[in-house]
């Protein structure tokens, strides 16, 4: 089990930038000097609410880098539809080369049409086809920049090099790979840098639906979840292992490739977990699930008594039993070691800085993780670790 912090950085309580930035420092370095595998920041913006306030994870892949020695580094997600894709090759490749090959590259389409809308008309989230095949294109040109010293694209949203481009300069001897001999006529490109891991550091994608996961596995991307039961996620699971097998003609084993992000708040009994992050957790529960709904929380073939309003059943009570890691470090061992019966789960990240939460109250509960419960999985633990050195 290799186990990673998942760092939504909230701000409900509007603290001075400078502080949240603080806290997410201490905890990148306190997750470094622990042992932790991996720690991965997120991107939102125009959140003046609070719930997601950090709008670059790759700024604060760089400052970790500088920071931490041994974690890796990772983004959940890049938003890539918002990107210009060779500006952002060229800065994930050089946090890859800034860290030593330290990172994980996450990449997901958005889900706040707010975002898409400002950032990029065309990944404008009411056009879900065409948001898709952005995305697609996006992450064709990333890899491309990262894996051939020089390429050319041509599609619906991109063109690369610009057209016509004539490029002549006496310290650039024409060159065959790069211009048309007899026009001079730029026909490909080169971005640098390369990622400092050969072709390029792993990719996983943020996904939900079954289509996703069965897309993903056949890119051969890593994928990342958060929400489900533990019976709807064996169904995702199955979905990825299954398509990852039949595009890879091998028997892929149950969990490879998989990422599981879940609410945790470790404390000395679970009424004091209930007191001190019960209400942050379901308070931003109502903000993810405004959009969501709960069907995300069920169990397949489950139904829910209809109410008046559709978020009138979510309680700390109803999520609780279904996915969240509340509890004593018997209680979350417990619920871990499940995930890995039930779906040879190999990648768990967890957060603890919900929106609203006290940060002292945040650590806490973070070191009681790392001292109670990693423990009980040492020997996944140090086999990663060996493998690292």
């Amino acid at each position: 089990m290799k186990f990673g912090y998942f760092c939504n950085t909230t701000n409900w309580t509007h603290k001075p930038y400078h502080e949240l930035l603080d806290e997410t420092r201490e905890i990148t370095e306190y997750c470094d000097q622990n042992k932790w595998n991996s720690i991965w920041y997120t991107e939102h913006h125009f959140n003046h609410e609070g719930m997601e306030s950090l709008t670059n994870p790759l700024m604060m892949g760089v400052d970790a880098a500088a920071r931490t020695k041994d974690i890796r580094i990772g983004q959940a997600c890049n938003v890539i539809t918002f990107h210009n894709p060779i500006r952002m090759a060229e800065d994930i490749a050089l946090l890859d080369q800034l860290s030593k090959g330290r990172v994980e590259i996450g990449i997901g389409r958005g889900i706040y049409g707010r975002e898409a809308i400002n950032l990029n008309k065309e990944a404008d989230m009411k056009d879900q086809a065409k948001n898709f095949r952005l995305f697609e294109e996006t992450l064709t040109i990333l890899k491309k920049a990262w894996k051939e010293k020089f390429f050319n694209h041509k599609g619906e949203f991109y063109t690369y090099p610009a057209p016509d481009y004539v490029w002549q300069h006496d310290m650039s001897p024409p060159n065959k790979d790069l211009v048309n001999l007899e026009t001079n006529v730029m026909e490909n490109i080169s971005v640098l840098p390369k990622p400092y891991q050969k072709p390029c550091p792993p990719i996983h994608q943020v996904v939900d639906g079954v289509r996703s996961i069965e897309w993903a596995a056949q890119q051969g991307l890593n994928i990342i979840m958060w929400i489900p039961t533990v019976k709807a996620l064996k169904i995702k699971f199955e979905a990825f292992k299954n398509a990852k097998s039949e595009a890879e003609k091998r028997n892929v084993p149950m969990g490879e490739g998989i990422s599981l992000v879940r609410d945790m708040f470790v404390a000395n009994t679970m009424e004091e977990a209930k007191e001190k992050a019960g209400e942050h957790m379901v308070n931003y529960m109502r903000w993810v699930c405004h959009w969501r709904g709960l069907g995300n929380h069920m169990d397949p073939g489950e139904e829910l008594p209809i109410t008046k309003g559709k978020l009138d059943l979510l309680s700390y009570d109803f999520l609780h039993k279904r996915n969240m890691l509340f509890g004593t470090p018997e209680y979350v061992v417990d619920k871990i070691h499940e995930l890995k019966s039930e779906l040879n789960l190999q990648n768990l990240q967890v957060w603890s800085n919900f929106p609203g939460i006290k940060h002292e109250d945040c650590m806490k509960s973070i070191k009681l993780f790392t001292e109670k419960v990693m423990p009980h999985f040492k020997d996944d633990i140090d086999t990663e670790v060996k493998k690292v050195s």
